[in-house]
């Protein structure tokens, strides 16, 4: 009984240790933060990017996404004004409505039942942001 016990008191802390974690995550300030760590490396905005699949995302704002399409090519997504879910969105997609190409003009990210437009995409020079990281913990 005491063992069920324990077990279920260290199961609560775990589930409020990873609430916690969320909660950090979503935060305007640790929004900001994130962003300003891909900034130095934004390139000339672009109308369009080749995508075959999501790789990974991270909301750096309440209109701003990164993406990676693969392990070394990411883009800041900035998308139309307002999009109130994406803030608190679980999941993203990316919609491409030209053969596995995604398009400021035509395409959106989306979440749950909502859609936003995309209106600006602006590559991230990552192999450069990796190097002056890795220089800079040397």
């Amino acid at each position: 009984m005491k063992l069920c016990k324990r077990w279920m008191i260290g199961l609560a802390g775990m589930g409020l240790l990873a609430m916690v974690g969320v909660a950090h995550a979503d935060t305007r300030a640790t929004q900001r933060a994130n962003l300003d760590k891909y900034t130095p490396y934004l390139e000339a905005p672009v109308d369009d990017f080749t995508f075959w699949t999501l790789y990974k995302w991270q909301l750096v704002g309440p209109q701003k996404v990164v993406v990676w399409t693969t392990v070394k090519d990411a883009y800041l997504l900035t998308v139309e004004t307002p999009c109130p879910r994406l803030e608190w969105a679980n999941g993203i997609g990316v919609t491409s409505q030209q053969a596995h190409q995604v398009s400021r003009r035509f395409d959106y990210v989306t979440m749950a039942n909502d859609r936003c437009r995309i209106e600006k995409i602006e590559p991230i020079d990552t192999a450069r942001m990796n190097e002056e990281r890795r220089a800079a913990e040397k």
